[in-house]
C-alpha cells in the first residue's frame, strides 16, 4: 500500500453541475490552501525547497508562513537559485537570504541531494516549485531527489500543487533508462501530462526512489483545476520561459539544446524561434547576445537566419517539422547534434530517424505504443480530471 496521503477539497467533486461551476472560478494553488496544511506544519520544524514562483498571491512562501509563526528553519533551492536568476546549468551556490537570515541550501551546486547532516532535525519537508510538464525540466529530478533524500531519513514530504501550463496533453519520445540523467531521470514522454504532485505520486507508486523505498507524501491540491484548464503564469518559472508561448513551444524547442541551433537564447523571445548563422538567408533574422539568463547563448554575436515561431497556434502535441527543418538546413560539414541530444531525447532513437530521413509523421508513429502504455500507468495517480 502506497504511503500516500491527499488532502481533499470540496471543489474536488466530480458532479456535473461542479463542472460546469470550474469553468466560473479562479484556480487556487496549493500554496493558497494553507487551510489545508497548517495543522501538518504546528510545532514541527520545516524546510521548504522553493524557488520564485513560490508565492501565495503576491507574498513568497517562505515570508508567508513565517508570518503565520511557522517554524521554517531552512530552504533547499533548485537549478536556477532561490531567485530564479541563474543560467541553465550553472552551478549554483549556497547562500544566506537577506530578508530572513534563513540558510539557502544548493540542490544544484555540489550535491543535488539534500544530506542527512542538511535534514537533521527536520520534521517536514515543503516542496513548491511551479514546474512546466516536460520531462527534461529539471525541477521533477529535484523532487525525486528530494522525496528519496527524506525516504532515508523517514521525513514527510508536503508537495504544494501547482497547474501544469502543458497538462492537456501527453505525447513525445519514452525515456530510456539507460539514459537516464539529471535532465530526464524517469521512464516518462516528454510531456507526461500530471501536474507535480501527481508526478511525486507516480514516482513514490513505482518505486522510482533508490532502492525501491518511498516517502510518506502528502499532496496539497488545487482547486478548480482540470488538466484542460487554461492557466496563465504570473512569475517565469526560469531565465529562458519568459511567457505563455515560451512555456507552450518549450517541449517542441527544447530538443534544440542538444544541438547547435539557437532556438531563442540570447534573445527576448526564447524558446519562440529557431535559427543559425549557417542557415540560408531568409526574411527572418537575429542576432544573440548575452543576456539574462544567457552569458554565452549559442551563435553569441553572430546574425542567425531562421524561423519566428511567435504567432504559433497553442500546440497539443509536440512538433517535429522544426527539428527536422533545422537539420536539413544545416551544411553537412557541421555537427548538428551534440553529446546532450540524447538525454533530452532520452533515447538514441529519434537521432537515428531524423539521421535517415524519417518524417515527422513517420517518427510519431514510433511512439504510439509506448504513449498508450504510459497513458494507462498513468491513470491511477492523477489527482485532477
Amino acid at each position: 500500500m502506497l504511503n500516500f496521503q491527499l488532502i481533499s477539497c470540496a471543489q474536488n467533486s466530480k458532479t456535473s453541475i461542479k463542472k460546469v461551476l470550474k469553468q466560473e472560478l479562479v484556480i487556487k494553488t496549493g500554496a493558497e490552501n494553507t487551510h489545508l496544511y497548517l495543522n501538518l506544519l504546528k510545532g514541527k520544524n520545516i524546510a521548504i525547497v522553493c524557488n520564485q514562483t513560490s508565492v501565495i498571491k503576491n507574498t513568497h512562501l517562505v515570508d508567508s508562513l513565517l508570518s503565520l509563526g511557522v517554524k521554517v528553519k531552512k530552504v533547499f533551492s533548485p537549478e536556477h537559485g532561490f531567485r530564479g536568476k541563474a543560467d541553465a546549468a550553472a552551478h549554483v551556490a549556497d547562500a544566506v537570504d537577506t530578508k530572513t537570515g534563513l540558510p539557502i541550501l544548493s540542490l544544484h551546486g555540489k550535491s543535488k541531494k539534500p544530506s542527512a547532516k542538511q535534514l537533521e532535525n527536520i520534521d517536514v519537508v515543503i516542496f513548491d516549485i511551479q514546474d512546466v510538464g516536460v520531462r527534461f525540466y529539471t525541477y521533477i529530478s529535484t523532487l525525486h531527489y528530494v522525496m528519496e533524500a527524506c525516504a532515508e531519513n523517514g521525513i514527510e514530504v508536503i508537495v504544494l500543487d501547482r497547474p501544469n501550463p502543458n497538462g492537456h496533453y501527453v505525447d513525445g519520445p519514452m525515456l530510456e533508462t539507460k539514459h537516464a540523467s539529471f535532465v530526464g531521470k524517469h521512464p516518462v514522454p516528454v510531456v507526461y501530462g500530471m501536474t507535480i504532485g501527481e508526478y511525486g505520486q507516480m514516482i513514490n507508486g513505482e518505486k522510482w526512489l533508490k532502492n525501491g523505498t518511498q516517502c510518506k507524501l502528502t499532496v496539497i491540491p488545487l482547486e478548480n483545476y482540470t488538466h484542460d484548464s487554461e492557466y496563465s503564469l504570473a512569475i517565469r518559472p526560469s531565465p529562458n520561459l519568459p511567457n505563455d508561448k515560451s512555456i507552450n513551444l518549450y517541449p517542441s524547442l527544447g530538443f534544440f539544446e542538444g544541438t547547435i541551433i539557437n532556438a531563442g537564447r540570447g534573445t527576448e523571445f526564447q524558446f519562440q524561434r529557431y535559427g543559425a548563422s549557417f542557415f540560408p538567408k531568409s526574411d527572418f533574422s537575429y542576432t544573440p547576445k548575452a543576456n539574462f539568463g544567457a552569458k554565452y547563448p549559442k551563435q553569441k554575436g553572430k546574425l542567425c537566419y531562421g524561423v519566428d515561431l511567435r504567432a504559433t497556434k497553442k500546440l497539443s502535441a509536440i512538433n517535429l517539422e522544426w527539428l527536422i527543418d533545422a537539420y536539413n538546413k544545416t551544411p553537412k560539414t557541421e555537427r548538428f547534434f551534440g553529446k546532450t541530444f540524447t538525454i533530452h531525447a532520452g533515447n538514441t532513437k529519434l537521432q537515428k530517424q531524423i539521421e535517415q530521413g524519417l518524417t515527422a509523421k513517420e517518427i510519431r508513429k514510433t511512439w504510439s505504443k509506448d504513449l498508450k502504455r504510459f497513458k494507462k500507468k498513468r491513470e491511477q495517480y492523477l489527482i485532477y480530471e
